[in-house]
């Protein structure tokens, strides 16, 4: 269990979906992605995800890479 404020550095496929987007994680599960820029080069493809847990399976974004 992830704890609130811990810091994420996760890879995965980036997805969207009609409430946002998603990360479908390397290691299991999902996270639902806070962003503050929409990363639409990167939909669909496999990236590195950075950030903070906000708790309840969502991660505040401070950057989306390829993987």
């Amino acid at each position: 269990m992830t704890e609130i404020g811990a810091g994420v550095d996760e890879t995965g496929r980036l997805i969207r979906d009609e409430a946002g987007f998603l990360l479908q994680r390397d290691l299991g599960g999902i996270f639902r992605l806070v962003l503050l820029r929409v990363p639409v080069d990167h939909v669909e493809k496999r990236v590195r995800v950075r950030g903070f847990y906000a708790g309840e399976g969502i991660v505040e974004v401070e950057g989306v890479a390829a993987a």
